[in-house]
């Protein structure tokens, strides 16, 4: 019998050139800058990052977007979460989705996820140089709901029993997230809708029963720091540079100081044996992750990623997702399509080509 598992993949949509990002970093800057700029650090250090066929796409144009809708349907994912960029009225990088809206291609199911953070220089969404502010208010949810409706009226947009699904990156920034959450409910329904299915990521604050904000379900983000285990250099150095076949000239001193080495085999381990929380989850797997192309210093880079690994962890969490949830909520979450810029992507490249999504497709199908 057909699983009934849906694979989403988050999906990044910072390969086309904006205003703001020639203003705030360069003339033609894209995600492409930073990843084409990435080095090696040590010794089988997997840097630069390189599409296959060398293909640095440009998003101004769907057809982009239908041949990786294309290629996603043929190895099991239903469907693509785009990141949406949203301050108080003011959009960024959303050409893409306004192409999709307005076209009836690729015929691929899709949701959004509404990236809350402050736009800042330093990449993580904290207070260090603001370049886009995050305001909030009940009038701009309101507002904000009123543009996300003709989306959540598509065809094509995933859904849970009539509701369309809709995540907020950080719900607890929102200082009246329940009042935003008892508006957005009340907005949908007046369109149509029987209710919105609303999920939290549990990226910072983690353990938090998602109906104290006003959501319907949490969903977990990976990799999960919390759970990434001790640096890999940090127990033994000497240990580490041998037993992985690393020489001490290969790597710069400052490396194990400036930037954190994990082993992604404890990653999965860890995850994988996460005490199951009390209330609606959704699970997520990622393929790797290196974002040392966006951060000079304090990267964090997994070791030891394989494809096989990572099918392993697909498959465990495809069991835990058939497990838990019922059949018509068995969304199960991938970080990332095409997070280039933080090593994390399924899209395949020149060193791995379609393995990572043939391992996928095989876990999901098994």
């Amino acid at each position: 019998m057909k699983s009934a598992v849906k694979p989403i993949a988050l999906y990044l949509p910072q390969y086309h050139e904006i205003k703001e990002n020639n203003e705030w970093w360069e003339k033609g800057f894209t995600e492409w800058t930073n990843v084409k700029k990435a080095t090696s650090l040590f010794k089988d250090h997997y840097q630069p990052h390189i599409p296959i066929d060398r293909n640095y796409y440009n998003l101004d144009n769907n057809s982009v977007l239908i041949e990786q809708s294309n290629l996603a349907k043929q190895f099991g994912i239903y469907g693509f979460c785009f990141y949406h960029y949203w301050f108080n009225g003011k959009l960024l990088l959303e050409k893409p989705i306004h192409n999709l809206l307005g076209s009836k291609e690729p015929n691929f199911p899709f949701c959004l996820c509404w990236a809350n953070e402050n736009w800042t220089r330093t990449w993580d969404g904290q207070e260090k140089d603001v370049l886009m502010q995050q305001d909030y208010s009940l009038e701009d949810d309101k507002n904000h709901i009123g543009y996300l409706i003709p989306f959540f009226k598509d065809e094509r947009y995933i859904k849970i029993d009539g509701k369309p699904v809709f995540i907020v990156y950080r719900s607890e920034l929102h200082p009246d997230i329940k009042e935003a959450t008892k508006l957005w409910r009340d907005e949908v329904q007046k369109a149509g809708f029987p209710d919105i299915f609303l999920i939290r990521v549990e990226n910072f604050e983690r353990n938090l029963d998602p109906t104290k904000h006003g959501f319907d379900a949490g969903m977990e983000f990976a990799p999960d720091e919390t759970l990434r285990g001790e640096k890999a250099a940090k127990k033994n150095m000497v240990e580490y540079l041998f037993k992985k076949a690393l020489h001490k000239s290969a790597i710069k001193k400052s490396l194990v100081y400036e930037n954190g080495l994990y082993a992604y085999p404890n990653l999965v381990k860890n995850i994988v044996n996460r005490p199951k929380p009390d209330y609606k989850y959704f699970r997520c797997i990622c393929p790797s992750w290196d974002n040392s192309a966006r951060r000079k210093k304090n990267a964090t880079i997994y070791i030891g990623t394989t494809p096989q690994l990572f099918g392993k962890w697909a498959k465990e969490m495809k069991e835990y997702t058939e497990k838990n949830l019922p059949d018509n909520e068995q969304l199960l979450f991938i970080n990332a399509w095409n997070e280039w810029g933080e090593g994390c992507h399924l899209e395949p490249d020149e060193k791995w080509g379609t393995l990572y999504l043939e391992e996928l497709k095989r876990a999901i199908e098994l």
